[in-house]
């Protein structure tokens, strides 16, 4: 419905109508001469402008259809010129309209494409506008990494020389007309307004003069912020597109005289741009077609949002079915390739799959969560299934609903913890096949569970908007607690920066994707940064690797895998480049580091799940000296898939840690020990070209390139060489 009020005299309205045919969002703002402008969604979701006249609103004078799209259209308008500007959140164009109060009402100006999608825009007041320039409106663009200003211009021959009294009427001033409370008694003055004349224009009140500060060494008061592009949109023409973006290593704007080191660049550079990452070129690539399982039927695509959809180990993966009993199919890694249309053995659980987890000591170890609030460990034989396995080795009973998840512990064999809906995180013994802690506290649903690096702490985080760290073998109760995500989708978390910190995956109020950075020493204090990604109904499942403290995350459905490199200060989280898979994936899931091929400087490789098929893929970072070993890249590596200490030991209250690996190859330099090369000049030096050169000089180079481009004048001519006719010939 559209209404208009008279909040002086009524609070009902004074005149209605039906307008949009959507219940999607929509906007109305107040155009010229008692127009009204809505932009909002027709019956069939077609994006719609639509002019109203304020006196009569049974039907719209003037209707616009802008195409489908999901994203609203924000509607700005300036009342001077009469110009409209739309613009849609998530779109890459930004359309200008002239608004008139005859036929035919909106006429389209310009269409200005941007470089990037928009998250937002806003109008610059008219006061700011470079007048002088013929600049008639300008528009801030928000973007995902900058705000980008647009100026439209009326392409005049003295632009630049004079000011233009048609262009710019006198506009609405900044000085109140009157108060609230002469408003409210009924007062309808109106705002005084001011003349665009830069000689004309009223002068702001003095202010006291701040102490001038020294400009840092490299930078000047010309200096445009870096790292956003301009767009300018000249009136006259039917669209224009953003100008390139200004190079943040030109050096035109420095305020010393000469050309700074090579060094002194890279210092100014990174000041202005802040932190980058060695990994921030990060390459994602899916590897050759003869490593992928193919022809998988009947998965299940449909797993609870608190299980990962598909778990792997170094020799095999597990990936639930979609057939009744629960069952799970287990694909050998050293058999890639099709797979038979035939039926093949799978692991019956009876009830459905709430999640899975390889023993990480033990390749053939299966744990599988279930709907009756059972787990259920199970042997995959050697070579893998041949037949279909109905009895598991080991029941584990105790929680009294449905379970969400379920962890092993990263140092203890044989020690591993779930979640249930009956609010309860309990530790289970797998040696002795009992219950062993109940962990308290949690006021609904758990969402994710994460161990410490050390195996001494266990984190959660919640739907109550809570996350909690314990440590269960003192204290059944939280030892830390603090604020969480706002959203209730969903959430993960994983320990960080050598257990410094605490991950969180998860959404805001607005269910926008979040990432939450918490010091794991003051949970209570919140979180001490955050990184806002995108809108998406699927929770992102943090990899993360803590050689090169890259996470990568992803979510069930996505096709954009987000790679960040985590540092334990300001700015905390360093955006590297995606990886976009070519279709929807279901799952993404990480091999032992073991299983990089060093030599391509692979710092990740994970396994990703279709519809039907299992792809692996291969995370690059690109190097220019990749015959040395990029030891910068590779630190020793602990050995996760060796047991520290026993569950019971650990139960005891005993402490340990992995083993180190080197991953150097025998028959490889490390690029630190590579043979240091001498700089190579590119360039002759500036004196070369600056030399002065006589009149003598100058005549001695031209005649020595003419005598080279024709030759040697004592060279024989090529005729001489021919051979005559004899004077008998003539005669013929």
């Amino acid at each position: 419905m559209l209404r208009v009020f008279d909040p002086r005299a009524q609070l009902t309205p004074v005149q209605s109508a039906k307008s949009l045919q959507s219940n999607k969002d929509s906007r109305i703002l107040w155009a010229k001469d008692d127009f009204l402008l809505t932009t909002g969604f027709d019956s069939m979701r077609t994006r719609e402008v639509r002019l109203w006249d304020s006196r009569k609103l049974s039907s719209s004078v003037s209707s616009l259809s802008l195409g489908t799209s999901s994203g609203m259209l924000v509607p700005l308008f300036d009342d001077d010129t009469g110009l409209l500007l739309l613009a849609g959140i998530g779109d890459t164009a930004v359309d200008c309209f002239e608004v008139s109060a005859a036929e035919p009402f909106l006429t389209q100006v310009s269409h200005c494409l941007t470089d990037a999608s928009t998250r937002g825009t806003a109008m610059v007041p008219k006061l700011a506008l470079d007048v002088i320039s013929c600049e008639v409106v300008r528009v801030l663009q928000l973007t995902d990494s900058c705000i980008v200003p647009i100026s439209y211009q009326v392409p005049r021959k003295s632009s630049g020389q004079e000011f233009h009294d048609d262009l710019y009427p006198d506009t609405v001033g900044t000085t109140p007309a009157m108060s609230a409370e002469e408003w409210w008694k009924g007062g309808n003055k109106q705002v005084d307004k001011v003349s665009l004349h830069p000689d004309k224009r009223p002068k702001p009140a003095a202010k006291p003069t701040p102490v001038k500060k020294e400009l840092p060494r490299g930078e000047s008061k010309e200096d445009q912020p870096h790292g956003c592009s301009t767009s300018s949109s000249p009136l006259s023409t039917p669209s224009s597109t953003a100008a390139p973006s200004r190079s943040p290593s030109s050096t035109s704007g420095l305020s010393s005289g000469f050309l700074p080191s090579p060094s002194q660049s890279v210092k100014a550079i990174q000041s202005m741009l802040g932190p980058t990452s060695k990994f921030r070129h990060i390459q994602g690539a899916v590897m050759h077609r003869d490593k992928h399982i193919t022809n998988i039927r009947n998965l299940n695509l449909t797993t609870p949002g608190e299980c990962d959809g598909f778990c792997v180990n170094r020799q095999r993966v597990a990936v639930p079915l979609a057939i009744a009993g629960g069952q799970i199919a287990v694909f050998e890694r050293s058999g890639p390739g099709r797979q038979p249309d035939t039926a093949l053995p799978t692991i019956q659980n009876s009830v459905n799959v709430a999640d899975l987890s390889w023993d990480p000591f033990d390749t053939h170890r299966l744990a599988v969560a279930g709907d009756d609030a059972k787990i259920r460990m199970w042997q995959v034989p050697e070579g893998g299934l041949k037949e279909t396995l109905t009895e598991p080795k080991l029941v584990l009973q105790g929680h009294t609903e449905k379970i969400y998840s379920i962890k092993f512990h990263p140092l203890a064999s044989g020690v591993l913890v779930s979640s249930s809906y009956d609010l309860t995180v309990r530790l289970w013994n797998l040696e002795s096949g009992e219950q062993v802690k109940i962990l308290t506290g949690h006021q609904d649903q758990v969402f994710g569970m994460a161990w410490s690096p050390d195996g001494k702490l266990l984190a959660t985080v919640c739907k109550d908007g809570k996350v909690r760290i314990y440590d269960p073998r003192k204290s059944t109760a939280p030892v830390q607690e603090g604020p969480g995500p706002e959203g209730h989708r969903g959430a993960r978390v994983v320990w960080v920066c050598d257990g410094k910190y605490l991950l969180v995956s998860g959404f805001d109020s607005r269910s926008e994707r979040v990432l939450y950075l918490f010091s794991a020493d003051s949970l209570s204090s919140g979180p001490v940064a955050n990184a806002a990604l995108n809108v998406s109904p699927s929770t992102l499942i943090p990899f993360y690797d803590p050689d090169t403290s890259v996470v990568i995350l992803t979510g069930k459905g996505d096709t954009r895998v987000y790679i960040y490199e985590l540092v334990p200060e300001d700015p905390y989280f360093i955006e590297c480049s995606s990886f976009n898979s070519p279709e929807p994936h279901k799952g993404l899931a990480f091999l032992p580091k073991t299983e990089c091929n060093v030599r391509d400087v692979e710092i990740a490789v994970g396994l990703m799940l279709t519809k039907t098929t299992i792809e692996p893929v291969a995370f690059r970072v690109p190097r220019v000296k990749k015959e040395f070993f990029q030891d910068d890249m590779y630190p020793d590596t602990a050995v996760w898939w060796e047991p520290a200490l026993t569950a019971s030991a650990w139960l005891s209250g005993s402490n340990g840690q992995h083993k180190k690996l080197g991953l150097k190859p025998k028959d490889m330099t490390p690029v630190s020990e590579a043979p240091k090369e001498a700089p190579v000049r590119k360039y002759l030096p500036s004196s070369v070209y600056l030399e002065e050169k006589t009149d003598e000089q100058k005549k001695e180079e031209l005649l020595s390139a003419m005598v080279a481009k024709l030759g040697n004048m004592d060279d024989p001519l090529p005729q001489e060489s021919f051979e005559g006719v004899d004077d008998e010939e003539w005669d013929d």
